[in-house]
């Protein structure tokens, strides 16, 4: 039986622990490289190719290299980006004509860790089905093909030019971001040489921090997991706004120029508000099982329809393509806007928000003020085995005992993370120590039971 190594984002762990080891990134570049081989009907492709980025952490030298071996083993020609947010290497995969993209990174995890990230030849986040075809290859031992059959590596010397033009596209040409201040957190990570470029050329005055990675300090006390950086900095600097992106680009968080936390759920907002104002919006807006109620409440106060996945950008893409729409996101920040790109994209994201704050007339505060959040608290609860929410008695009596508490006027979520032995214990309503004591009175509970 194959084993599971890939969770809600790709496979990720600890650098020098099973499974993010040299030795087994050889193998999976060799499984996904045949897996590649083996779909290739076209006859004009005598080799399949694959992009391959990363972010700013050091081991990212280490897992390249053996991706790169295991690729051409399989005969597979490779295109290197060197760093470069997880969305360029989806946007890269598609100018590329290439078959897959792989990122290497560990998002906004520390930098100890690490792991990858996979796109279709659409730029698209691979669906289960063939992460499950990759873990059965991986069982499979590595057979490498004939010497003349072997695939080639070649180093992308224009990768950030294309990346950043490909952004700036996405942002009308009659509108521009003159006068505007804004700071820039790059959390050390694979934005720091294009989003500065980017919302500079754009015409914004940009402060820079984060924008110095040396392969060890990624997320380390900055980026959108540590948002008080870029508020203190917004502040310092008198700023219209800043903006914070997490380790590899695929997260952003805002500050206002007061200070103000602007989450992903409220920038979702913003951009939906301005579509409909001007016409443009196609369909509803599909958001996850942690989006804000206030969210909720507000769209449907718009007469936008609107819709939950799981937890997972992947879930909010499969649901925004079942539907027709193009607006969807999370609250911590993944935002996909699909008529600009095919997968969530924390610079256009911002370059989106920008643009409706722009058509809106309005500064970020004014465009956040009349939508503020229900207090929401998460708690996670390590575990040390495996435990079923829904059939655990003890557990689904505190949930509905705090529920029967809230009246409709809150809600309750539990749910495994998909990247930690954690269990996540959310609770949401209309009085913050209400809700503080319900989410303790929970995550007790299930302390009890782990």
């Amino acid at each position: 039986m194959a084993r599971h190594y890939f969770g809600t984002d790709g496979i990720r762990g600890v650098v020098g622990h099973d499974p993010i080891t040299p030795d087994f990134f050889i193998r999976l570049g060799f499984a996904i490289g045949s897996i590649l081989v083996k779909n290739n009907t076209d006859k004009k492709i005598k080799h399949p190719s694959v992009v391959i980025g990363k972010d700013t952490r050091v081991s990212g030298y280490m897992l390249e290299s053996a991706l790169e071996a295991g690729f051409i083993a399989a005969g597979v020609n490779v295109y290197l980006t060197g760093p470069m947010p997880t969305p360029a290497v989806a946007y890269l995969t598609k100018a590329l004509r290439s078959q897959a993209g792989i990122v290497i990174s560990a998002s906004h995890n520390p930098f100890p860790d690490n792991g990858i990230k996979i796109f279709s030849e659409a730029g698209e986040k691979l669906p289960d089905a063939f992460e499950a075809e990759v873990e059965l290859a991986l069982s499979q031992p590595i057979t490498t093909v004939l010497p003349h059959e072997l695939g080639k590596a070649k180093r992308v010397d224009d990768a950030e030019g294309r990346y950043v033009e490909f952004c700036k596209s996405t942002f009308p040409e009659k509108l521009n971001l003159r006068g505007l201040k804004m700071v820039l957190d790059c959390a050390h990570g694979a934005t720091y040489h294009v989003a500065p470029k980017i919302f500079s050329e754009l015409g914004a005055e940009v402060i820079a921090i984060g924008n110095e990675p040396d392969g060890f300090n990624i997320n380390l006390d900055v980026g959108s997991t540590h948002p008080k950086t870029i508020k203190e900095a917004t502040l310092k600097h008198k700023a219209d706004l800043g903006i914070a992106f997490d380790g590899d680009g695929d997260r952003v968080v805002m500050i206002d120029h007061l200070g103000n936390i602007i989450d992903g759920d409220q920038l979702l907002l913003v951009i939906t508000r301005a579509l409909k104002e001007k016409n443009q919006l196609k369909g509803g807006v599909v958001g996850t099982l942690m989006t804000n109620m206030a969210i909720e409440k507000a769209l449907q106060d718009l007469g936008v329809e609107f819709v939950r996945t799981q937890v997972g950008d992947r879930y909010v893409l499969e649901a925004l393509l079942e539907k027709g729409w193009l607006i969807g996101g999370e609250n911590s920040g993944h935002i996909l806007t699909l008529d600009q790109h095919s997968t969530g994209d924390a610079i256009i994201a911002s370059l989106q928000v920008l643009k409706s704050l722009r058509l809106l007339n309005q500064s970020l505060h004014e465009a956040t003020k009349d939508s503020p959040l229900y207090p929401q608290v998460l708690i996670n609860v390590e575990t040390h085995k495996k435990i079923d929410l829904e059939k655990n008695k003890s557990i689904q009596d505190a949930v509905k005992k705090v529920e029967v508490k809230l009246n409709s006027k809150g809600r309750v979520l539990l749910r495994p993370s998909g990247t930690e032995p954690k269990i996540r214990v959310m609770v949401e309503g209309e009085d913050f120590e209400a809700v503080k004591n319900h989410a303790h009175f929970i995550a007790d509970t299930v302390r009890e039971v782990a």
